[in-house]
């Protein structure tokens, strides 16, 4: 196979996502000192919605602190031991375990004492969702409100568009029910131009997101996977601030220009690989192992559709959505913007994924097509049960459309579940199946 080198240079927005991302923990480990009001829940969830309540809201979120602590192996162990000490089973979700360790060691990988929110808000979608903050609730003795997706449903193979209205409407009563709550748990006033405004946000920054990943399309991939990680994390954190829409504006001019110059992530590219769902964090060279055959990731179902807004566009293709604002809906009272968001969350295809597997096994075979891979590497991941239930008939999917899948077993979030050697062997392994070499040093 011919080499051929493409231009590349680092991405200047990596920096600003940095900055970002250590404000927002250094924000939330010091809210309660300064007064602040802090809620914690999950980051899939409506985070938006507390946003009425003042301009001094912090949200910290859930998964990206158990991914956060993941990096830190040592300190992960001593959380998971804390949990499994309390009884609780090794096969539960490793974010949790990991959030619940610190929560019960009463210390953080910032050098801090786990901040103690003042109530928990929750999007209960996967079944780790609700139990896992109702513990939080009851461990500090604070009010805990839970939001329920409620279940989709199909015909001839198609989402049900009457089911679909039926989630809205449902959606709705129950956001207006929270802010009812909200207002009773915390003696203050709901603010509606305050939420409309953090709807705006979140819409255009996850819009903006699935409009970067869009670019991922094109050959040479303008961003590698490992560096994704550290865009959409923005997304998924604080998604309903001006910050995190005015960096995704920057990124996406960024990554257009990148495209229009064909300057690529990795300058040696010549084979794509999609990722599937979360990767070991405390193991991200595996990436930068299939970068020496040449091999880039250009991103995952789980990058691309957690911190992302896709949906189908009049060629028929995934790109982004067209925010409420875009397409003209009203958001002018409470319920308008309640209606709005519960729109915008009940067409996630992240959501429909994990509510309806085999829409998910469609969703990835979609991602490996549109996005040009040439193969698919599937994380059988102990850590999260959501993303990984049906994995195996996401691989024959994916090879009964003709696809190489390779497939590793680990664990997000648990290091002790995972085999270094035995990854690598199967990452080479899925080269050769590739036809692929490592590139000499001298040619990359």
């Amino acid at each position: 196979m011919q080499l051929v080198k493409y231009k590349s240079k680092p991405l200047e927005s990596w920096q600003k996502a940095k900055e970002l991302r250590l404000a927002h923990y250094k924000d939330v480990m010091t809210a309660k000192e300064r007064g602040k009001l802090l809620v914690e829940g999950g980051t899939e969830g409506m985070i938006s919605l507390p946003a009425g309540l003042g301009e001094d809201y912090v949200y910290f979120g859930g998964e990206p602190y158990g991914a956060t602590i993941a990096t830190d192996p040592k300190f992960s162990q001593e959380c998971e031991e804390a949990v499994e000490s309390g009884n609780f089973a090794r096969d539960l979700c490793s974010y949790m375990r990991n959030y619940w360790g610190s929560m019960l060691l009463d210390k953080t990988p910032f050098g801090t004492k786990f901040p103690r929110p003042d109530f928990c808000f929750q999007l209960h979608i996967c079944d780790s969702h609700a139990k896992w903050y109702q513990y939080v609730s009851e461990h500090y003795g604070v009010p805990y409100f839970a939001i329920e997706a409620p279940p989709i449903t199909m015909k001839n193979g198609a989402l049900d568009l009457g089911n679909f209205n039926d989630r809205v409407d449902y959606m709705t009563n129950e956001m207006l029910a929270c802010i009812d709550w909200m207002e009773k748990v915390t003696g203050r006033k709901y603010n509606d131009d305050l939420f409309r405004e953090a709807v705006r946000n979140e819409c255009f920054s996850t819009r903006t997101w699935a409009a970067v990943c869009t670019l991922q399309k094109n050959i040479p991939a303008p961003l590698d996977q490992k560096t994704m990680f550290a865009l959409y994390i923005i997304s998924v954190l604080i998604r309903h601030r001006k910050e995190s829409a005015n960096f995704y504006k920057m990124l996406l001019d960024e990554v257009k220009d990148r495209v229009a110059n064909k300057i690529a992530a990795l300058p040696t590219e010549r084979c794509r690989i999609l990722d599937d769902s979360q990767p070991p964090w405390y193991f991200l060279k595996l990436y930068r192992h299939m970068e020496q055959y040449g091999a880039v990731t250009i991103g995952s179902h789980y990058s691309f559709l957690l911190a992302g807004a896709f949906s189908e566009q009049p060629d028929g293709s995934w790109g982004p959505s067209k925010t409420p604002d875009e397409r003209g809906m009203p958001m002018k009272t409470r319920r308008d913007i309640c209606t709005a968001y519960a729109t915008w969350y009940a067409e996630r295809p992240v959501f429909e994924g994990l509510l309806m597997p085999i829409y998910r096994n469609q969703q990835i075979v979609r991602l490996a097509k549109e996005w040009k891979a040439n193969a698919v590497l599937l994380h059988l991941n102990r850590g999260c049960e959501g993303l990984s239930q049906s994995i195996l008939e996401q691989r024959l999917a994916l090879q009964k459309e003709g696809l190489i899948v390779g497939t590793y077993e680990g664990n997000m979030g648990d290091k002790r579940e995972l085999d270094e050697t035995q990854v690598i062997d199967r990452i080479d392994a899925l080269m050769e199946a590739l036809g692929l070499t490592k590139i000499p040093e001298s040619a990359s």
